[in-house]
């Protein structure tokens, strides 16, 4: 029998270290931090405890190592209400992690590790068959190697299920992905480098580069940071969402909030304005809340 309609979470998962200082240090130099804290993250983890947080049902397939950062990484996913007994653990690999570096205004630069994450093998995901149904959305990232997304995207629309691409980390992505793909969402520079478009700073500028890859998918959402997103597809539909208005103690993971809780909305069949502004005000409650309480 099928399991009941979820979410899959297809992607990467990291430990995060957490460093807050006045700046983020030049070449040779070295700054005095003033806090450092451990975050359970990836854009796949990231992903799938937002979905989860917004009520949808989530199952997470990636892989993490033996070690303490695994452990950890799967007993938060286990905490959030993510099932994740199709996370592989990988005896050969280091777990995934990264760290990075916030400044005395909320803006960062991490370094990643992707460790495990690179080691997913495409069989893994044909260890539970039930995982590919029509009921379900699959949601997909850019830190995992694409070979794999293209193998779980051919196996979710096989089975007549829908697939979410979230182009990022910004970096290219083959047609033949695309071509398997019914929702793509890209900020600002993800956008700019697959369109080829000029900068997006406007919800205007963010609806021209969806409009633009409309060439190379058939739906894509662009997301403009605090200004809204964009929606524009092949059947001639457009919408604006401008974004909610909020004090930002931080943007980290706000992209990651936004994925998890459009996935959730459509998942419950919401319309896409409807399900644009769940996301909208999802990732806006997540940029207003500080770090220690998230």
């Amino acid at each position: 029998m099928p399991s009941s309609p979820a979410v899959i979470i297809l992607g990467s998962l990291h430990y995060d270290i957490i460093v807050h200082g006045p700046g983020r240090p030049r070449k040779g130099e070295t700054v005095t931090g003033t806090a450092w804290a451990p975050k359970c993250g990836g854009k796949g983890g990231n992903q799938a405890v937002s979905a989860a947080r917004a009520g949808a049902p989530v199952r997470m397939i990636g892989a993490v190592g033996t070690d303490d950062f695994g452990s950890t990484l799967l007993g938060n996913l286990a905490a959030r209400g993510v099932d994740a007994s199709l996370v592989a653990v990988l005896d050969d690999q280091k777990s995934g992690m990264s760290v990075a570096i916030f400044d005395g205004e909320g803006d960062y630069g991490a370094v990643i590790v992707s460790g495990a994450n690179l080691a997913i093998d495409p069989s893994q995901l044909n260890a539970e068959p039930t995982n590919w149904q029509s009921a379900n959305w699959l949601v997909l990232q850019s830190e995992i190697p694409e070979v794999v997304n293209l193998e779980g995207a051919r196996l979710m629309r096989a089975a007549g299920g829908k697939v979410i691409l979230n182009a990022a980390p910004a970096r290219p992505v083959s047609q033949a992905l695309l071509d398997l793909v019914d929702v793509l969402v890209v900020n600002a520079i993800e956008a700019e480098m697959l369109s080829g478009t000029a900068a997006v700073e406007t919800l205007a500028g963010a609806m021209s580069a969806a409009e633009t890859l409309l060439e190379r998918c058939t739906a894509v959402v662009v997301t403009a940071g605090g200004e809204g997103c964009a929606y524009a597809d092949s059947t001639g539909a457009r919408t604006r969402q401008p974004g909610e208005k909020v004090e930002v103690e931080s943007t980290h993971g706000a992209g990651d909030e936004f994925i998890g809780a459009l996935a959730a909305a459509l998942l419950a069949r919401l319309p896409i304005r409807a399900a644009l502004e769940s996301a909208n005000r999802a990732a806006a409650l997540l940029v207003s809340t500080p770090e220690r309480d998230r």
